[in-house]
């Protein structure tokens, strides 16, 4: 049987590439990614947080997820963008879909980044390093922004070699490379270990991965119960997770994102709901299915899972209803704990919506299907602007006046 080969394909700073490609195309003679610049919301409508910044804002000691006055304080000049998320819906699209020719097997895990099952292509591909420098060349010339790749024997050592060193890298991190690579590296590398599993880890003296794969079990299992056996397994490179492929017609659409920095700021929470509603809605209307169920789910910065469900009074495929539903779940479900994930996922599918409605409204469902359906086909043309009905817009407002 053939070794197992995975490729993590991650965007380098997306948001601000991806807005950097769209302001060139529209005939921006700047490249913002040369300059000091942020992705940050409206400061006027109460989100001015810092989604993204360039390399050089990075000198000025700008973070994500501060405050746009924090970033003008650090730097006067800095220059601002606000973020499209129907553009970096299109372009993650045209991401994915380009790489589908190197391999069928492929599994989102963002918006920006995936993973890539190359397992059993050594006859087509001799080399997968080369590879991997021939995709990432690929897309910077086709698409005008920078990706690191990591090749290993598995999805999280995959990930970890993206991550060694950013921008436009290609890193490995085979099985025999992990004492050298993997083990030297400071705890708070590894992946899904946060500040607060870092400093638990320093007081037992495990300051470096290395560490960690060489404890002692029981010492682990003490302190960290049913979180040892992942720490244990990730700082030993061990991970049998498949990649998932994601189907034209499938029994639930999910999207997630891991967030830049925790967040227990239930605007900024409604924000990434309403990108999902309309991505997981649209997906849902290209296989003419509708759901019945609504799911939310986050993770926790201490590993801990929650999630919470409802389901609609009929089964639907309209990015207003399913976003409406998933607020009201927000609403009910959220405990104000920081989040480290959140992510929105449709189930429950069927062929038909079996809605037994009155003469008028038939005539308003069929003016709303045909809303949809026309900002679809403007979306997939344009993709330059979010465009949402109304109704949605409005769902935000009322939102943000209730917290005034």
């Amino acid at each position: 049987m053939d070794e197992r080969i995975i490729f993590h394909i991650d965007v380098n700073n997306a948001f601000l590439s991806w807005t950097a490609v769209k302001l060139l195309n529209e005939g921006l003679s700047q490249d913002i990614r040369n300059i000091p610049s942020i992705i940050a919301g409206s400061e006027k409508e109460r989100h001015g947080i810092v989604l993204a910044k360039s390399t050089i804002a990075k000198k000025y000691n700008i973070k994500t997820a501060e405050t746009v006055y924090q970033a003008q304080k650090k730097c006067p000049n800095i220059k601002i963008f606000p973020p499209d998320y129907q553009w970096y819906l299109k372009k993650s699209q045209e991401l994915f879909e380009y790489l589908a020719q190197y391999s069928p097997t492929i599994e989102q895990f963002s918006i920006d980044e995936c993973f890539i099952d190359m397992t059993g292509t050594k006859y087509l591909y001799k080399n997968y390093i080369e590879l991997a420098y021939k995709i990432k060349k690929e897309i910077k010339e086709q698409f005008g922004y920078t990706v690191n790749i990591g090749v290993a024997n598995n999805k999280l050592c995959a990930k970890m070699a993206s991550d060694f060193e950013k921008p436009d890298k290609v890193h490995s991190l085979f099985k025999s490379e992990i004492k050298s690579k993997l083990w030297p590296l400071p705890i708070e590398d590894l992946f899904m270990v946060g500040e607060k599993t870092k400093e638990r880890l320093n007081k037992i003296n495990i300051n470096t991965i290395g560490d960690l794969a060489n404890c002692n079990d029981k010492l682990l299992q003490q302190y960290f119960k049913n979180q040892a056996n992942y720490l244990k397994n990730a700082a030993n490179g061990m991970d049998n997770s498949e990649v998932k492929i994601r189907t034209d017609k499938t029994s639930s659409i999910s999207i997630s994102q891991t967030l830049p920095q925790d967040c227990s700021d239930k605007e900024k929470l409604k924000e990434y709901l309403l990108i999902y509603a309309e991505e997981t809605t649209r997906k849902l209307r290209t296989q003419k299915q509708y759901a019945k169920t609504v799911v939310i789910f986050y993770k926790t910065s201490n590993f801990k899972i929650y999630s919470s469900q409802a389901s609609l009074e009929n089964p639907s495929n309209n990015t207003n209803e399913i976003y409406k539903l998933a607020l009201n779940i927000l609403e009910k479900s959220y405990n104000n704990l920081p989040v480290r994930l959140i992510g929105l996922k449709l189930t429950n599918f069927v062929s038909d919506n079996n809605r037994q409605l009155s003469f008028f409204e038939n005539i308003e469902q069929d003016k709303n299907n045909s809303v949809q359906q026309t900002i679809d086909k403007l979306n997939e043309k344009f993709g330059k602007t979010v465009i949402l009905p109304a109704s949605i817009k409005i769902i935000n407002s009322k939102s943000r006046n209730k917290e005034n």
